[in-house]
């Protein structure tokens, strides 16, 4: 099932992909995002949403883990490699596993079933509020975008380009999804500053988010991971033991 709502206005509209296998949800899931002014297409199988997704690339996909063709795990590991969009897993199964697999290979949230379609959408439009690179809290620098200004922080042989998105660690790439890039970037303009886990979901998600807080820890655990950190001895990504997080060379 397709549904696609007319643009309006000049400017183009934010656009989900449903990938869901209860036809009844999926177009349950639809309406309401279709009420709320998002374009929007439901797909049942796994692998017609890869397709569509390369087809025409979606901001949002809203993903069911347990999907015909092939599941959401399979799914979003694929689309990571081609996209960047924000991914939000819907799962049935309430073990702590089924959550952190899913966040494993790139989702930026989770909603276990049964869920409300508001909160639902709710999140979708959270997400894509979500300012890029760095949400200025109220004691963050001021930042004005213009085509001259670069801005490339280091701490150590970590280099985060905010201007371009990419990190780079002695000299390689390091690949970050969207959530992870904009955790590192606020933890590097302000290294060796701690950041609690309420201030980092506060600049990254923003202050209307209201989603599951260890998702900080679950998108951190996986920036060391690519960053080559132990959590025993790390020499970026610090852990701030009952507070949060904070970057900077190991003492």
């Amino acid at each position: 099932m397709s549904t696609t709502a007319d643009l309006q206005g000049p400017l183009p509209r934010a656009r989900v992909l449903v990938v869901e296998d209860e036809v009844s949800l999926g177009r349950l899931i639809a309406s309401y995002l279709l009420r709320d002014g998002y374009d929007t297409e439901v797909v049942a199988d796994g692998r017609e949403a890869i397709a569509v997704a390369r087809a025409n690339p979606p901001d949002v996909v809203v993903l069911d883990l347990g999907l015909p063709g092939a599941d959401g795990i399979e799914v979003c590991r694929t689309l990571r490699t081609f996209t960047d969009c924000y991914v939000i897993m819907l799962t049935a199964r309430v073990e702590e596993v089924d959550r952190l697999i899913g966040l494993s290979v790139g989702a930026d949230d989770y909603l276990t079933k049964p869920f409300s379609p508001r909160e639902l959408v709710a999140r979708v439009g959270v997400m894509l509020r979500r300012p890029r690179g760095f949400a200025g809290g109220a004691d963050a620098p001021e930042v004005h975008e213009t085509v001259e200004a670069h801005e490339v922080l280091t701490v150590g042989e970590l280099s985060v380009d905010l201007t371009a998105r990419e990190v780079h660690l002695a000299g390689g790439v390091v690949e970050l999804t969207r959530t992870e890039f904009d955790l590192l970037a606020v933890l590097a303009r302000q290294p060796r500053r701690a950041f609690s886990r309420d201030q980092l979901t506060e600049q990254v998600w923003g202050p209307a988010w209201f989603g599951d807080p260890h998702l900080v820890d679950v998108h951190l655990g996986h920036v060391r991971r690519k960053l080559g950190d132990d959590s025993s001895t790390p020499m970026y990504v610090q852990t701030v033991r009952g507070y949060g997080y904070r970057l900077g060379p190991g003492t």
